[in-house]
């Protein structure tokens, strides 16, 4: 005789749940087959019937079945203690790894990769590859920084980061800036455009044609850019660029201007300039904290999508693709908003100093406190 078949009794909501996690792309096989255990169950099928459309021995549908009716939905996703694959290698190597990694390093190379260290370990580079991933590993990526060094760095952030948080009433606020020596690069042989399942290509040498330095500011509300030209960044260029601002937003309103401390921003002709102009108030950044300074994220945008990509047989052609730039920027200007506060960035830059005043002891490096009142 056939066995009885004994419906198994779900509510209406747990029968949307396990529908939704059956067919989810992110969904784990194993939890999508116990649900398909549990809706065929639902529906009155026997073990032997789910078995067989399954593909799966009538064990794995009676258990799992048993534990739904036990433990519900959460049941579903957790493993019984003792069930399951066991790990091929113990915590013990897993951690030897992992110390290898951080600790050690090949002979004559300065990082470990995934064939390097599987071949030391004596384990496959998957498995390798799996314990990075786990830990958060990544010995072929490194970062670039630089602390600065500035006595009064806390002083000249508050005033920065004051600015953009809060920027001062009836007044403009300008991010100046220049980027030198940009290079007008052309490709020794044409290229290939985009086309599907290929990217565009270009040939990895150049010829240099040129370079041209570009002076940009930055109105940090309306995300509008002022910029021009020169074949050289002395102070003479920078004072026209000056007096272009100057003409750019004409009347009295006070120009709050964020500089960095070159050399050519407080030569005596522009302190001399700036004296018989005193709506325009300046702003220095402290050494080596160019990251404060907002017009550089918009130099990253035209390098990014106007300069890198494209090849120029002259400086004039480079000028000409910074002028059709900075008119389509202009069309439809976005703002660059601020949000770090000075204590978060404080407390970031604090922690960087004690990791290296951990690794390399003997390091003095600033302290960046807030004064108490």
């Amino acid at each position: 005789m056939p066995r009885s078949t004994l419906l198994l009794n779900l509510e209406e909501s747990d029968k949307q749940q396990l529908v939704q996690w059956s067919s989810a792309f992110g969904t784990p096989q194993q939890v999508a087959l116990r649900c398909r255990i549990a809706l065929a169950a639902a529906e009155g099928e026997s073990a032997d019937q789910i078995a067989a459309r399954l593909k799966i021995n009538r064990k794995t549908v009676m258990l799992w079945r048993a534990r739904f009716e036990r433990e519900g939905l959460d049941g579903l996703w957790e493993v019984a203690p003792g069930r399951g694959r066991k790990p091929t290698y113990g915590p013990e190597k897993i951690q030897s790894i992992v110390d290898a990694t951080l600790r050690s390093k090949p002979k004559g190379m300065t990082q470990w990769s995934c064939r390097l260290m599987a071949e030391a370990q004596n384990i496959s580079k998957s498995t390798v590859n799996n314990i990075w991933q786990s830990h958060n590993l990544k010995p072929h990526r490194v970062k670039t920084f630089k602390l600065s060094r500035d006595a009064k760095f806390l002083e000249k952030l508050t005033d920065i980061v004051g600015l953009y948080l809060n920027p001062p009433q009836q007044a403009i606020m300008l991010c100046v800036d220049e980027k030198s020596q940009i290079q007008a690069l052309d490709r020794t042989q044409p290229g290939l455009p985009l086309k599907k399942g290929r990217c565009g290509t270009m040939t990895h040498d150049y010829k240099r044609n040129g370079t041209t330095t570009l002076f940009a500011a930055l109105e940090v509300l309306s995300g509008r850019v002022i910029g021009e030209c020169h074949e050289r960044h002395r102070n003479q260029e920078f004072l026209r660029f000056l007096r272009r601002l100057d003409k750019e937003f004409p009347g009295k309103v006070p120009l709050h201007l964020v500089m960095d401390n070159y050399g050519t921003h407080k030569h005596a002709n522009v302190r001399a300039w700036l004296k018989r102009h005193p709506r325009f108030v300046c702003h220095f950044l402290p050494t080596s904290s160019s990251w404060l300074n907002l017009v550089e994220r918009w130099f990253g945008e035209l390098t990014s999508k106007r300069i890198r990509r494209d090849a120029f047989g002259s400086v004039a052609d480079l000028k000409r693709a910074i002028d059709e730039f900075l008119l389509a920027w202009n069309e439809k200007p976005k703002p660059f908003i601020w949000t770090a506060t000075v204590d978060s960035i404080v407390e970031k830059l604090s922690h960087c100093r004690q990791t290296l005043e951990q690794i390399q002891p003997g390091c003095t490096l600033p302290r960046y406190r807030k004064k108490k009142k």
